[in-house]
């Protein structure tokens, strides 16, 4: 049944309740000729030449939260550290100068109100099986609408920046994700008239801030954990990092040189997929299998389930097991369409690539630095919230190499 409904994706809505619209809207909400124009015009600003120009804005980000880590080390050449908010400060700080470039101090604001927004809006859907509470103008309800608000404009005043920069034709960054969207949206303009609006272009930048920080934030901290629960995969990786990359700098092409790091990551999102499930409404009536469904009914696809499902990934399927994507992910089990992490079909998440390059050379990059173990005060719960994070923190005692 999952197969087919992943096939037949096109067919299908992706579906975001109201209240959640305060927090994300943007692609993963449009439908139709919309979502076609702005995945269009998006799409540049993720081409692999694109990507290779950020690698040293992500470096710089990761330099910093690592410099951090030294400082806290004691003497004795080891200390104990949630790296958890250290893991999220990290990738907020990536996608505000990826992002915004030059202006990645008011995009640091604009993740301070996202941050508050996602704790605000987990609170609010406690109550959203109550018809109409979220129209109730209690202190939760009024502030979700305040942050909204408060994004939008932060936002609106980066994007009016580069619009006054355009038209007195001064020099502009065109190779953040902000430039490379409004340069891709002029040229639409500029040929077919069917642009994106300021508000659309509002919508996607809040969309990079939640999609971009959440998911590498929960990829990046349940990595680390469970290469302290199987040290033997985290001496692997090492041994690979330091042979491929010695004392440089990583780079771009030697990137895909890091076959057991993949491994590893892609068997992280296996059993720990930032999103648990995602949930479709199909718009017309399909067969699925031996099902009739009428058209607006709502289906989610447990990811989380099917990741684990002994019928797709074996005896081993609750298992850590990076070998399992040695010959890639088409090949790691019995059924290509059972890894989905990213979601499938024309829905697919534009941003994986980021996301990957920016896991992969963070954690290059820790391992380099670093050796690591969980502290007997860790204490395992993952939990939902916008992404599957670690309730109580990710407390890890770090050595220096």
């Amino acid at each position: 049944m999952i197969r087919e409904i992943l096939l037949k994706y096109d067919i299908f809505e992706k579906q975001v309740s109201p209240i959640s619209k305060l927090l994300v809207s943007g692609m993963v909400v449009y439908e139709g000729k919309q979502w076609f124009k702005v995945r269009k015009i998006a799409t540049p600003a993720f081409h692999q030449d694109k990507l290779k120009n950020m690698l040293p804005t992500i470096q710089k980000s990761c330099n910093d939260m690592l410099s951090k880590w030294k400082t806290s080390i004691s003497k004795e050449g080891s200390s104990e550290l949630d790296v958890w908010p250290h893991i999220q400060t990290l990738t907020a700080d990536v996608i505000s100068r990826t992002a915004f470039g030059s202006s990645f101090e008011e995009g640091r604001k604009i993740f301070e109100v996202l941050r508050e927004q996602m704790n605000l809006l987990i609170q609010a859907l406690m109550f959203a099986y109550i018809p109409g509470w979220r129209f109730v103008p209690n202190r939760l309800n009024r502030k979700l609408k305040s942050n909204h608000h408060e994004m939008g404009e932060l936002v609106k005043g980066i994007i009016n920046q580069r619009e006054e920069a355009l038209k007195v034709k001064k020099a502009s960054n065109n190779e953040d994700l902000l430039g490379i969207l409004m340069e891709s949206n002029h040229k639409e303009i500029q040929e077919k008239e069917t642009g994106m609006s300021v508000d659309e272009v509002i919508e996607e930048c809040k969309l990079f801030y939640l999609a971009g920080q959440e998911t590498t934030a929960s990829l990046l901290v349940w990595t680390m954990v469970l290469l302290c629960i199987h040290p033997e995969w985290q001496e692997r990786a090492r041994e690979e990092v330091c042979q491929v990359f010695g004392n440089r700098e990583p780079k771009f092409e030697e990137l895909n040189q890091l076959k057991v790091v993949s491994k590893i990551l892609y068997e992280v999102l296996r059993l720990y997929s930032p999103a648990p499930l995602l949930t479709r409404a199909n718009f017309k009536e399909i067969k699925l299998g031996e099902y009739i469904i009428p058209p607006g009914v709502f289906l989610s696809l447990p990811i989380i389930f099917v990741h684990r499902d002994h019928e797709y990934w074996g005896d081993d399927a609750k298992k850590f097991n990076p070998d399992r994507f040695s010959e890639g992910v088409s090949k790691a089990s019995k059924n290509q369409i059972s890894f989905f992490s990213f979601g499938w079909g024309p829905r697919i998440c534009i941003g994986q690539n980021f996301a990957l390059l920016e896991a992969k050379l963070a954690l290059a990059m820790i391992l380099h630095k670093f050796t690591f173990q969980l502290s007997p005060t860790y204490v395992h719960a993952p939990t939902r919230g916008i992404s599957v994070y670690p309730q109580h923190g990710a407390n890890i005692i770090l050595h220096k190499i």
